[in-house]
């Protein structure tokens, strides 16, 4: 039995360094897991320590024994009250309900904890092995029983406001451990609560507190209040562009009345857009405004869209098309004085994916280009998003494609045969089917 408990004691320490290493915000969720995995191993070196010296009564001094015992069953209580923060919290986050139970958890915590340390302790000694019994262990058991209530209570009363991926783990941990408590008090001997403990941790860790998981929070919030930084620029620059286009066709100039209005059109479209995701059709009508400034501004320039039908419906990562054509005007058609065709494919590969190209006629990569570029989106992860730079667009369609679809998909580059290179963006394909209904 003090093999598994090392064993689980080195688990918790593995987990806890990493987690530890690992960027989170300082929400109350993440603070109540960060004492728990900090609790959690002293409560372990103290689960082996005891099963030791109870199986040793005759040579470890009883006032050390029952010390360490003491310690042991304090440091048990203040996990399950930690496990109860944890799902509180999160039902709180949840559902926007206030914590109501709060102050008599404490309460309870503090008068359990004074018993702990207070009553006699009793150890029954038999052939399969020693445990302790009596009033301790008892009050033991009733406090691990209020807060698992406690935290059953919270689920249950919240099961549809709680997202099924969180309720499952909490359910399933619950669960585990409720069954190794209801074990061990018949069969005092296993000793399975510091497993069940673990194993609750870890589903814990593994399915909420995952530090990919929290990297990827951390990245879209941060990508969130660029995007919301920008919003202030983009509201200044549509109102002026608009004022000046009315002032034009006061003035007669219908020509550049028209061209503000396909820049108003623009800015009006990306200003609109305050969802991490959008349609097809939305993205493709905000980048048509953008290049028919560019077909104004470059005549010989050339665009051609070309959209499977029933994909103008599809989902994708918004604003995630301007940045490559944009990349592939300024550094693709500028060598050839912007005389040249840029063209947007999006064709449907299966049931689950689709892709969207962005093929251009330019020059093609400079040497070393395409390898520098293609080493960038393969280790995008270890890069922070860039606001300034050739490669801006290009590092944060990455990441949000990565983030908001799944590792599974992304941006890459490809060499024309007959010159210029082509922008691949593989997507999941999920169709938007709300405007139907």
């Amino acid at each position: 039995m003090i093999r598994m408990e090392i064993a689980l004691f080195l688990v918790l320490v593995f987990i806890g360094i990493v987690y530890f290493m690992s960027e989170r915000r300082p929400t109350p969720l993440h603070k109540t897991f960060s004492r728990l995995l900090i609790v959690m191993p002293i409560h372990l070196a103290l689960d082996g320590i005891t099963i030791w010296t109870v199986n040793r009564l005759d040579i470890v001094p009883r006032l050390l024994n029952d010390t360490i015992h003491r310690f042991f069953v304090v440091t048990m209580v203040l996990i399950f009250y930690l496990f109860y923060q944890y799902i509180a919290i999160l039902v709180e986050e949840e559902t926007g309900k206030p914590r109501k139970l709060d102050k008599m958890a404490k309460l309870f915590l503090i008068l359990a904890e004074i018993a702990e340390l207070l009553l006699p302790i009793h150890y029954a000694i038999t052939p399969q092995g020693n445990y302790s019994d009596g009033i301790l262990v008892n009050v033991t058991y009733f406090s691990v029983g209020f807060y698992m209530i406690l935290g059953i209570g919270l689920l249950l009363g919240n099961w549809k406001q709680i997202e099924v991926k969180k309720r499952m783990t909490i359910s399933l941990a619950l669960i585990v451990e409720l069954s190794g408590s209801m074990i061990q008090s018949y069969h005092p001997t296993w000793l399975l609560s510091g497993m069940g403990l673990t194993l609750m941790t870890l589903a814990f860790y593994l399915v909420l507190e995952n530090p990919a998981l929290l990297r990827a929070e951390l990245m879209e919030q941060k990508m969130s209040m660029l995007y919301l930084k920008s919003q202030v620029n983009l509201h200044f620059l549509y109102n002026t562009l608009g004022a000046i286009r009315i002032q034009a066709q006061l003035n007669g100039d219908k020509e550049v009345a028209d061209l503000l209005m396909r820049l108003v059109d623009f800015f009006r479209m990306s200003i609109k857009v305050d969802r991490p995701v959008v349609e097809v059709e939305d993205e493709l009508e905000m980048l048509e405004a953008y290049l028919d400034l560019m077909c104004y501004r470059y005549p010989e320039l050339e665009v051609g869209i070309d959209v499977e039908p029933g994909l103008e419906s599809a989902q994708v990562p918004n604003f995630i098309l301007q940045p490559l054509v944009e990349n592939s005007l300024l550094h693709g058609l500028k060598n050839k004085g912007y005389k040249g065709m840029v063209r947007i494919l999006a064709r449907k590969l299966s049931d689950r994916d689709f892709e969207i190209c962005v093929e251009d006629t330019g020059s093609g990569f400079a040497p070393g280009k395409k390898e520098a570029i293609d080493s960038m989106l393969r280790n995008y992860a270890k890069q922070a998003p860039k606001l300034t730079g050739n490669s801006i667009g290009l590092l944060n369609v990455q990441k949000r494609i990565k983030l908001l679809c799944g590792e599974e998909y992304g941006l890459s580059y490809r060499e024309n045969e007959e010159g210029g290179v082509t922008a691949r963006l593989l997507l999941p394909l999920t169709i938007n089917t709300s405007k139907n209904q």
